[in-house]
């Protein structure tokens, strides 16, 4: 008879370890059609803390799971300082830790890989987890639990349905949703839609401007001034720093255009600002994690002149003064009618996603509803008391 298998959780600790770590993900997701492969270098950069500007504020512990000497599983656990030092009743606060980059081969790995980043947490003193969190809640928070059947855009996870089952089967409790909306951007927005952009074009004290690329960082300060106190009351809160936005830049400045980014002004003040971006997922799904030999220049190519079918807007804020008032929401819809028609006329894009958004965020579910657009992705985050 067979010696049963001898499994081990054991902490990366080398850069051949965090090449391990990286490659499991392709190896476990290589048969799903709608997995997105991540270049294999920016997966690497995402967890070294010498090039991810996140570990500023934050540490981190990755683990690798190993049956009879064979990778079959991985896990992160993290605490993040400033999470630590938000108000409780916005998700955060003393004591909670967070999980995340969860991967295995089946359901006892599954297992013990977040038992040990339970352990992991206890003792650095935290009392309660949430995951999966992959690894800035500004990253890929949540476990996708609604549309498995197509591809995610930009900077938005994908997860096998198995994971759901083993994440609940450790007596984790669903804390909040978070959602995207797809819609036809070909179509023009209802004709209610359409009165109250118009009146807004009418009103001499707004002014709806894109972005000047060459004064990127200038532009970039603007728009995290305006962003920082926008969410500051939001679920799941922590205002992104300097190094964050620094990584970020450096990342998305070649998919950066300037139609696609508007900054609303009123009465001369920036007062909100939308982010739109071509879905890159579109021109790197072909690489499979590579840029050799020959990805470097397709992706190049693309990247000259986008044409995709899908635009994804990450991220749009109203200052938290005007949040309640029909100010905001006609600032919003100008500048969503604005990057429409420059996504529809120059990019050829047919389709948006806009997310993600709170499942109890009735301002922006409102906006979503407005523009007829539906709810395709929903991901899950979950908590434990430890």
């Amino acid at each position: 008879m067979s010696n049963p298998p001898t499994i081990t959780i054991r902490p990366v600790a080398s850069k051949s370890d965090r090449k391990k770590f990286v490659d499991l993900a392709y190896r476990l997701n290589s048969g799903d059609p709608n997995w997105v492969p991540p270049l294999k270098s920016e997966a690497m950069e995402a967890i070294d803390p010498k090039k991810n500007g996140w570990f500023s504020h934050a540490e981190a512990q990755l683990f690798l799971a190993e049956r009879d000497g064979q990778v079959a599983g991985r896990i992160s656990a993290h605490l993040d300082t400033l999470a630590l030092t938000m108000p409780p009743e916005q998700g955060f606060g003393p004591g909670v830790g967070f999980w995340g980059l969860f991967d295995a081969e089946d359901a006892t790995i599954g297992a013990m890989l977040i038992a040990q980043a339970e352990d992991w947490l206890r003792g650095k003193g935290m009392t309660r987890a949430l995951g999966p969190v992959s690894m800035s809640i500004w990253e890929e928070p949540g476990l996708l639990i609604q549309g498995y059947d197509h591809s995610p855009t930009i900077m938005m996870g994908h997860h096998r349905p198995e994971l759901r089952g083993w994440i609940e089967g450790a007596n984790y409790q669903p804390v909040k949703q978070l959602l995207t909306y797809e819609l036809d951007i070909t179509q023009e927005f209802p004709p209610i839609v359409q009165r109250i952009v118009a009146a807004g074009e009418r009103n001499k004290r707004i002014n709806i401007r894109k972005v000047n690329k060459s004064k990127f960082d200038e532009e970039a300060a603007i728009i995290l001034a305006i962003l920082n106190d926008a969410w500051s009351d939001n679920w799941g809160f922590v205002p992104l720093t300097q190094p964050e936005i620094d990584d970020v830049g450096k990342k998305l400045k070649p998919i950066v255009f300037e139609d696609l980014i508007r900054i609303a002004e009123l009465d001369g003040e920036p007062v909100a600002f939308m982010i739109t971006l071509p879905d890159l997922n579109e021109a790197i799904k072909p690489l499979n994690g590579s840029l050799m030999p020959f990805g470097w220049a397709r992706l190049l190519w693309w990247l000259r002149k986008p044409k995709c079918t899908t635009m994804r807007v990450p991220l749009m804020g109203v200052v938290k003064r005007l949040q309640s008032s029909r100010m905001a929401s006609q600032l919003a819809f100008m500048m969503i009618e604005y990057i429409r028609r420059a996504a529809t006329t120059r990019y050829h894009a047919t389709r948006g996603e806009i997310g993600w958004i709170l499942d109890d965020n009735q301002g922006m579910v409102a906006i979503a509803d407005a523009i007829e657009s539906k709810v395709n992705r929903v991901y899950q985050v979950y908590k434990k008391t430890l």
